[in-house]
């Protein structure tokens, strides 16, 4: 397989993942944000408030990016902006209530994909994976 080929297949995988993710998270009935937002709120489930700057590093997307989908997210009542009272440059981000209930929802489809992902590859090959993975990220 060469090379070209090992990243059409990635992206066709990432491709698909994006879709099967979108479409159980209409079935639960979230149909007004995409995966970068679940990425978002997905991070503020295990840190319950954070910076811009930290939810940025921790889903690698920029700031401005980040900036654009908490808005959103503000819009629809999923979370909350506080200026830091140490220095206004500071804007930190928490989930509300209603963004915390999808947490449950979350997990759910974060269980199906990994069972989905993971069908019919056994135990050594999934370590194998990773292994290949982590050395190809740990490349760049």
């Amino acid at each position: 397989m060469q090379t070209r080929d090992i990243v059409s297949l990635i992206s066709k995988i990432r491709e698909k993942v994006n879709r099967f993710i979108v479409s159980e998270m209409e079935k639960n009935g979230i149909d007004t944000i995409g995966t970068s937002h679940g990425d978002i709120i997905y991070a503020l489930f295990t840190t319950p408030r954070m910076t811009m700057a930290e939810i940025s590093h921790k889903i690698n997307k920029d700031k401005s990016t980040v900036t654009a989908l908490v808005e959103k997210l503000v819009q629809l009542g999923y979370v909350t902006k506080e200026r830091s009272q140490e220095d206004a440059r500071v804007v930190h981000v928490a989930l509300t209530p209603k963004g915390g209930e999808l947490e449950h929802i979350f997990e759910s489809i974060s269980h199906k994909m990994l069972d989905v992902f993971y069908s019919n590859i056994s135990d050594q090959e999934k370590e194998d994976l990773l292994q290949v993975l982590s050395k190809i990220y740990n490349n760049f």
